[in-house]
Order: structure tokens, then C-alpha cells, then sequence
């Protein structure tokens, strides 16, 4: 067994602290404030778990996590996804080709016409133009801090050691190990190093003793400052809402019940609304504000005003999130001499995350390489179709 430090403790930290750590590894967790903390890409509650993917690999990849987060909820004792189904609407989301796709994997779903939608869903409308709508009941909402809490809480039960209040700011080679080196000077060795440091790693990629050949290869990461609305229900729902994301030819919106992420006073919470990367590039999250976009806000509330009639178009709470972006949003999962950068990102990372600490850890390992389009080289390809 090795030893091992993981950079980062949100939920791909997290996950591949976990993996290793049943694997009967030693690890210890080095994490730059507390874990899932607000300036990163993991705290709160709510992250969509879809189904809906143009790609039958992130299709079938979503099957396999599912498992896994049906063994964590098991070995944990929570319950970290929440079933609700979710929607897909808008002729540039295509919802009959997503359906060929789910059908090919073989994932339950619907193809609706807009008015069969409307009628089963009378809180959403789907368009004057008709066109389909896509229902896959399986999906859900994932509790990304729960799920982070539960993830540690598992790790250090194997005997993993969780340090916070640890930035780290560089990876330096040691004989045939490494050393991991703090802001305030203190180091950790280990034989291997996961890095998982989501919107920081921008700014830590020339820092961690990698080859420049593997450097030169790794995609721009583009790091974007996200705004989130909640916005309250007109009826107090019977059941949770579905999730839902609509693509025109104009924005790409998406939508999911709120969870803890905005309570009100009486313990309910709102419809989380955003639009797909609409917020501002930054450099890295180190360059983040926390300001809302007006412009931003403006277009999400005519959007709610214009096709979710089940909420009062006004927003009572407002955020900011990172996402992370690679050109084609595939994931980067890499590395060289004991190395290992793992960039599970793009804004649809979360509902993979346990199984993305499993592909990690074995790919650190030497137990089993990622996948090959997770490789550095794979993300500089152009972006995806729809």
C-alpha cells in the first residue's frame, strides 16, 4: 500500500480521499479552508443527477455512478440523491436525439409532445412552438455538501487524515517522493499526489513539478464566476419539482429544486434557476467578487417570467458558484511521476463524483489508467456538438 496526499476536499477530493482510503492506502487530506466551503465548486445542496447526455459515454457513466452513489448512501446511512425525474425542452437541446441516446444505454424515459408535457407539468411552459419534451424519471438532485461530509467521514474511518486551513502552493519532487507544500511552510511527504483543486488549479498547474510535455499538452482551463436565483413557489408542492434544462437558440437555462441552499423562514425552500455558463471568466478562483451579474439576473428572471408560471417571477436569494471549464467539458483525470491532476469539471462533474474518486484513485494507483479522453492531450480537441 502507498501513501498518498490529496489536494483539495470538495467533491472529487473528497471521493478520491474515500477510494483510496478503502483501498487501504494512507492519506491525508489537505484542504485550503473547510471542506465544500462557499469559494469553491461543491458546497450546498443542490446539484443535478441527469441522464440526458448527447454522449452514451457520460450516458453509461452516469448508470455506473448511480451504483456507486446507491453504496455510498448504504455504507453512510444518508440519503445524498434525491429522485425528482428531469426535463428536456428546447429545440437546440434536441430532446429526440437524447431520447435515441437513453434508449440506446437503456435508461427509462419519455418523449412528449410539448402539450402532453404541459398537461402532466402545468407549472413549466414549454414553447408556443411545440416541438418534444424529454422526461427521464430516474434523475434527481444530488446534496453535494451532505455527500462531501459523508465521504470524509468514510475516509477518515479507514484512517484517512483530514487537514484544513492548508493551501497549498506547490508539489515538489523528493528522491523518488513528494513533498506538498503550504502557504504558511509546512509540508506533508507522500509517494503520490492526487491534485483536485478545482478553480484554483489554475493558478497551482506550474507549481506541482509535472513534465512540461504533459503541461504543454493540458488544456486551457477557463474559470467562470456562475450566478444562481431562487425563486418561490405560487403552491406549496406536493412533491419536489422535476429538474429541468431548456436550450434555445438564444441561452441554455437550467432549474432544480433548492434543498438548504435558500431556505425561507418556514423551512421551504425555492426553484434554483441559472443559466449555463452566462456569468464572467476569471482568472481562478482566487480572482472571484461573490457580485451577482445584472445583466445576468435580468435575463433569468424574464426567462422565469416567460416559462415557469408555477414561481413568482422574483427572485429571494442570489449566489455566485465556479465552474471550471475545459474546451470540450470533458473531464482530465492525468499526470506523470507519482502525479496525478484530476479536473472533473465544466459545470457536470457533481452527479459523477463517487465514481470519479474510484477512476482516480485507480488511475493514481497504477490500478487501472482513466479513460483515454480524460487524458490532458484529449481536452484541446474542438468542443462537442450539442
Amino acid at each position: 500500500m502507498g501513501t498518498y496526499v490529496v489536494v483539495g476536499a470538495g467533491l472529487v477530493g473528497a471521493a478520491t480521499a474515500w477510494q483510496l482510503a478503502r483501498r487501504g492506502h494512507e492519506v491525508t487530506v489537505l484542504e485550503r479552508r473547510t471542506p465544500a466551503n462557499a469559494e469553491g465548486s461543491s458546497h450546498g445542496s443542490a446539484r443535478i443527477l441527469r441522464y440526458g447526455y448527447a454522449d452514451p459515454f457520460y450516458v453509461q457513466m452516469v448508470v455506473d455512478a448511480r451504483r456507486e452513489w446507491r453504496e455510498l448512501e448504504r455504507l453512510s446511512g444518508e440519503r445524498l440523491v434525491t429522485r425528482t425525474g428531469s426535463l428536456d425542452a428546447g429545440a437546440a437541446r434536441d430532446p429526440a436525439a437524447l431520447a435515441a441516446v437513453l434508449a440506446r444505454v437503456g435508461v427509462e424515459h419519455e418523449l412528449l409532445t410539448a402539450a402532453e408535457a404541459a398537461a402532466r407539468w402545468p407549472q413549466f411552459r414549454f414553447g408556443d412552438g411545440g416541438g418534444d419534451v424529454l422526461w427521464h424519471p430516474a434523475a434527481g438532485v444530488v446534496d453535494a455538501e451532505a455527500a462531501v461530509e459523508a465521504m470524509l467521514r468514510l475516509a477518515r474511518a479507514e484512517g484517512a487524515r483530514v487537514e484544513t486551513g492548508r493551501p497549498v502552493v506547490s508539489v515538489e519532487r523528493v528522491g523518488t517522493g513528494q513533498r506538498v507544500v503550504s502557504s504558511d511552510g509546512r509540508a506533508e511527504q507522500a509517494e503520490k499526489v492526487v491534485v483536485a483543486a478545482g478553480g484554483w488549479l489554475p493558478d497551482l498547474l506550474g507549481d506541482l513539478a509535472l513534465p512540461d510535455s504533459l503541461l504543454a499538452a493540458f488544456p486551457p482551463l477557463q474559470v467562470m464566476q456562475e450566478n444562481a436565483y431562487h425563486f418561490p413557489y405560487r403552491d406549496v408542492p406536493g412533491e419536489p419539482w422535476p429538474t429541468f434544462i431548456h436550450k434555445d437558440s438564444d441561452t441554455l437555462v437550467y432549474g432544480l429544486p433548492g434543498g438548504r441552499d435558500a431556505a425561507l423562514p418556514d423551512g421551504r425552500s425555492g426553484q434554483k434557476v441559472a443559466e449555463f455558463n452566462g456569468g464572467r471568466p476569471i482568472r481562478s478562483a482566487a480572482a472571484q467578487t461573490g457580485a451577482i451579474d445584472p445583466a445576468n439576473r435580468e435575463r433569468i428572471v424574464a426567462y422565469v417570467r416567460r416559462a415557469l408560471p408555477g414561481v413568482v417571477p422574483e427572485p429571494y436569494a442570489e449566489t455566485t458558484c465556479l465552474f471550471t471549464n475545459t474546451p470540450t467539458e470533458d473531464f482530465v483525470v492525468d499526470g506523470a511521476g507519482g502525479i496525478t491532476v484530476a479536473s472533473p469539471c465544466s459545470g457536470h462533474g457533481a452527479k459523477f463524483a463517487p465514481l470519479l474518486g474510484r477512476v482516480i484513485a485507480e488511475e493514481a494507483s497504477g490500478e487501472r489508467p482513466a479513460p483515454d479522453r480524460f487524458r490532458a492531450r484529449a481536452g484541446r480537441a474542438a468542443p462537442p456538438s450539442p
